[in-house]
């Protein structure tokens, strides 16, 4: 039996399955076609749906799919070619590389004699139309709304790379620019997979334009993914790389502290207290720069989420008691006041949660845990959804109690497309 069999034994069309997991009824498709697999957060939830054991849950996947009429009748709809946000967003990344890659092979004075046919003013339109994006996505309780608009936003830069025959670099940068934030609306959703072909797109573009700082940004949303999956070693590598960008860059952002905050979180997932200490301190330092070290979009490092992360790592180091004063502080501040940062606030109500799982405290797992599923679930934010799962395996004795079973049944569903 595969998973689509398996699916209509139960009773469920795609799109009831899709409604139960909060994914695309595509996605569902893809799942069942192979295309590709779910992502480690979505398969606790597909499990559950299915009445299945993780161990079951693989074997459905490494089955072909059945030939359906029901798989007849969606076809073209599954197909990349028929407009598939996914597919769309990820041609227009490789256009632009594609047009970049050519833009910076042409000799200077080549590109010079061709000025005439750049259009007047839109890189800067661009610089300002992506610096709007970044404040909607910061501000949007649901970071996927953002996702149409960046990927129409990816297109006309795409046509107006492929007029340039000038000085491409603030196109470039442009573009760089908006591969971070396009990594960033995937990352949320849990598409791992796209995110970092987002970000390696990012890295690739701004090595072209010689935009250190962006170039650097880049490679540190790319670690990212590996620390989410637990590869801190790997993640551990890319930021040493980051590091030694940032210093090639504008000594006046921020740039090298994101890093070290960055590098403190692989540290602690290492278990290194030292060097995790070592790196927050550096992090801390960004204070000294004043507030124009972030940029309000590709970097958007300034220190004001410094106590969140420390408790973070903290918990991550098992350093409980530190963990839960910091992540209280952090609590307190006005920007994770309720009805403000839904993300931030559920990140931090998901640690102290898991603080109190570790320490066996049931009352602490479910008042926290629960106000955080709130957040997740008016949110859609697959970064507070990350949290909860992360929780559900701190859990254990305790998940014979009825109301964290309860709680471990909410998260299951918790998932994005």
């Amino acid at each position: 039996m595969g998973l689509a069999e398996r699916r209509k034994a139960l009773g469920y069309s795609q799109e009831k399955l899709a409604e139960l997991l909060g994914v695309d009824r595509t996605t569902v498709g893809r799942w069942e076609s192979g295309r590709i697999k779910p992502q480690p957060p979505q398969r606790r939830g597909l499990a559950i749906a299915l009445e299945v054991t993780l161990t079951e849950l693989d074997a459905l996947l490494t089955q072909p799919r059945a030939v359906s009429q029901e798989a007849a009748g969606h076809q073209s709809s599954d197909h990349p070619g028929a407009g598939d946000p996914d597919e769309m967003i990820r041609r227009e990344f490789l256009r632009i590389l594609t047009v970049s890659g050519a833009l910076t092979a042409l000799p200077l004075d080549e590109a010079e004699a061709l000025t005439e046919g750049v259009r007047r003013g839109a890189p800067a339109d661009f610089t300002r139309m992506n610096s709007h994006l970044w404040q909607v996505y910061q501000l949007a309780r649901s970071k996927g709304s953002v996702y149409p608009v960046v990927r129409d936003q990816l297109s006309t830069l795409n046509e107006a790379l492929a007029d340039t025959r000038g000085n491409s670099r603030p196109l470039l940068n442009a573009a760089a620019d908006l591969f971070q934030l396009a990594g960033e609306v995937a990352f949320d959703a849990n598409r791992y997979t796209d995110a970092a072909v987002s970000y390696s797109l990012a890295a690739s573009v701004s090595k072209d334009a010689r935009a250190f700082d962006l170039w650097a940004c880049a490679l540190v949303r790319h670690a990212y993914v590996d620390v989410y999956e637990h590869r801190y070693e790997q993640a551990a590598q890319i930021l040493g790389a980051a590091e030694r960008l940032a210093r090639r860059g504008d000594s006046s952002l921020a740039t090298r502290h994101w890093v070290a905050a960055v590098q403190a979180e692989a540290y602690a997932g290492m278990g290194d207290l030292a060097s995790c200490e070592r790196a927050l301190d550096e992090a801390e330092r960004v204070l000294e720069l004043g507030t124009d070290s972030a940029n309000g979009g590709w970097l958007r490092f300034d220190g004001t989420r410094l106590a969140e992360e420390r408790g973070a790592r903290y918990v991550q180091l098992g350093r409980l008691d530190l963990a839960e004063e910091t992540l209280k502080q952090a609590l307190a501040q006005s920007a994770l006041a309720s009805g403000q940062s839904y993300r931030r606030r559920g990140a931090v109500l998901a640690d102290l949660a898991a603080v109190g799982a570790k320490r066996r405290d049931l009352e602490q797992v479910v008042a926290y845990g629960r106000e955080a599923i709130r957040l997740a679930q008016a949110s859609s934010s697959g970064y507070v959804a990350r949290g909860l799962q992360a929780l559900c395996d701190e859990f254990g004795p305790l998940s014979r109690d009825r109301r964290v079973a309860e709680l471990g049944a909410e998260i299951a569903t918790l998932s994005t497309p």
